[in-house]
């Protein structure tokens, strides 16, 4: 089964925490501290692999989870680091923040990675915070808390070349003939309901890849029908081959049929419109009057496009002079990376322990991720680190913050469960 888009929850393992410990050893009466630093967490790791070809795993397993890091120990013993969870995706996955909808990386290239989210730093063990001072220090920090995030998966092939037009025009058999692809063929519309790939390989020619496009239809880059679905697999082609059904076999126009397509090409993202496109007027063989291949050419040349091939996918006409003319126009232009705007692009956001102070009477109350991790780091009931604790507060700025909103002698301060009694 061919699926394109996912939707996964991704963590990063905690930290460790870091150890509370004491030397203890016989001759040794004032060892001093040695609790040791925790270990990172895992990071969560998105690998491309050249040999998935669909994102159906993610349809069955939406939750990964990385490995936390272990925590410190005596005599200094570091915790281990938490092993990082690598998760493999089809080359040509863009990956997305699914809440801002931006793009955070486009792994188009066997074996590139992208860490989507990192594991959290271990906590210092109280062997770190010795001073010539406090020479005892009964408290270590927590380890970082990991990231999470849901992000999204979008699947844009990686073809050379693309072939679009209206449903039932003849892509598929195309696409047969040429390459040892097998389609599903039939004379329905959207016989073809995913993407499909294959391999050219002819004389005197480089080998590439073409991908058969489902049938776009008018409206498509407004969704109409699958249309952004279809659109988005053209994307990264550097030639389209524009499939029209020149017999008029189901009784639509040619011409209005090409100018609808490149009218929702347009639409979707202009960069596509003015990509370079080879007109294939397909189903020549049931053609009776040649003035209206001559017509058509003529028409098409007023509208800046010149190179118009007659052919017939179903008899083979006419395919090896359309696959040489893809060959050579592919031979002038580089390949390229799928471009990203600015706005459309994401970037990280900093962590930062963050506090607010509001002010209740003489209760002063103090908030936030800062708040937390600082009273998970120190042991309230020590008086060694409580002095570390005063001090934090004072370097932070929150001691003057206070003062600066106010507070007098004997007002109360709160941060969490944890109350105390300012005093200048």
């Amino acid at each position: 089964m061919f699926i394109d888009r996912a939707k996964i929850f991704v963590k990063s393992g905690e930290g460790g925490n870091g150890a509370i410990s004491f030397r203890r050893e016989k001759y040794v009466p004032l060892g001093g501290p040695d609790g040791g630093d925790g270990g990172r967490g895992g990071n969560v790791v998105l690998v491309a692999d050249p040999n998935m070809t669909t994102l159906l795993d993610f349809t069955y397993q939406k939750k990964y989870i990385a490995e936390r890091g272990g925590n410190g120990g005596g005599s200094k013993c570091y915790g281990k680091d938490g092993e990082d969870l690598i998760i493999k995706v089809p080359m040509g996955t863009v990956i997305k923040d699914f809440e801002s909808d931006k793009i955070m990386a486009d792994l188009s290239h066997a074996d590139e990675k992208y860490i989507v989210a990192r594991g959290g730093k271990g906590g210092k063990g109280n062997a770190k915070f010795a001073t010539s001072t406090r020479q005892a220090p009964s408290f270590a920090e927590p380890g970082m808390p990991g990231e999470e995030r849901y992000i999204g998966l979008e699947l844009k092939l990686l073809a050379d070349v693309g072939l679009l037009g209206f449903p039932n025009v003849g892509k598929s058999t195309l696409l047969s003939v040429v390459s040892k692809a097998q389609p599903k063929i039939a004379n329905y519309h959207f016989t073809t309901i995913k993407p499909n790939l294959g391999v050219v390989s002819l004389n005197g020619i480089q080998s590439f890849v073409i991908a058969d496009i489902p049938g776009i239809i008018e409206g498509a880059a407004e969704g109409v029908g699958l249309g952004l679905d279809f659109l988005r697999h053209i994307e990264r082609t550097r030639v389209l081959i524009h499939v029209v059904d020149i017999a008029s076999t189901e009784g639509r126009d040619p011409i209005e049929d090409f100018k609808k397509i490149n009218e929702e090409l347009k639409r979707y993202n202009v960069k596509l419109w003015d990509r370079p496109q080879i007109v294939a007027a397909n189903k020549a063989d049931m053609l009776y009057d040649e003035s209206v291949f001559e017509n058509f050419k003529a028409e098409l040349g007023k509208l800046g496009y010149d190179k118009v091939y007659k052919i017939s996918a179903a008899t083979s006409m006419g395919v090896e002079a359309l696959m040489k003319e893809a060959a050579q126009i592919l031979s002038t232009i580089p390949i390229t990376e799928l471009e990203v705007s600015e706005e459309d692009r994401y970037i990280p956001e900093e962590k930062h322990f963050t506090y607010t102070i509001h002010k209740e009477d003489h209760l002063f109350i103090i908030e936030g991720t800062f708040v937390d991790r600082l009273l998970q780091s120190v042991n309230v009931r020590d008086a060694d680190s409580l002095r570390y604790f005063h001090r934090v507060l004072k370097n932070k700025g929150i001691m003057d913050e206070l003062m600066e909103m106010g507070i007098q002698d004997g007002d109360t301060v709160r941060l969490n469960d944890f109350e105390f009694e300012f005093l200048l």
